[in-house]
């Protein structure tokens, strides 16, 4: 849902309306299956940073190499420390162009994004660039779509839903 304020004004009042508009895009559907996929082939050509840490140092020292940024809770966490990395992070993103959604399900991100039988920090999820003479990874272009998209009906960091396995 999207809210719009409109504002109407009488001879002797103004009056603040609010409206919600439900935005439905079939597309959006395979977001989950698309991050799936660019995730997969960025730790499988070592393009992916697990940690909120590592990705601060990698942001940090070379920025024009993230392509695309996760941040990543469960519903029930509310760790003060992490929300405050999370705005930090989010704000970088913003300033440098770097595309950034959330996902809401830890878990399921640990086990795309995590070696086998360990668990990750993936709280903070960076992938970056690919070699320049390599192909565009066709799924990551799939999410910066669907992040532009996101960004023109003023939603900045969009929720994606990552498919069961």
């Amino acid at each position: 849902f999207f809210f719009f304020l409109e504002t109407i004004k009488t001879r002797q009042n103004a009056y603040t309306l609010i409206t919600a508009t439900a935005y439905f895009n079939p597309n959006m559907m395979n977001e989950g299956k698309s991050l799936a996929e660019a995730l997969l082939s960025a730790k499988a050509e070592g393009r992916l940073t697990v940690g909120v840490y590592e990705c601060a140092k990698i942001m940090n020292d070379d920025p024009d190499n993230v392509s695309f940024c996760l941040l990543a809770t469960d519903d029930f966490e509310c760790d003060i420390a992490l929300q405050i990395h999370f705005t930090l992070i989010q704000a970088f993103c913003f300033d440098n162009d770097i595309s950034i959604v959330r996902v809401n399900d830890l878990k399921r991100l640990n086990a795309l994004v995590g070696a086998k039988g360990q668990l990750e920090d993936a709280h903070c999820v960076l992938i970056t660039n690919p070699a320049e003479d390599s192909w565009e990874d066709p799924a990551l272009e799939k999410l910066h779509l669907f992040c532009e998209e996101s960004r023109s009906y003023n939603e900045w960091v969009p929720e994606i839903t990552l498919p069961e396995r």
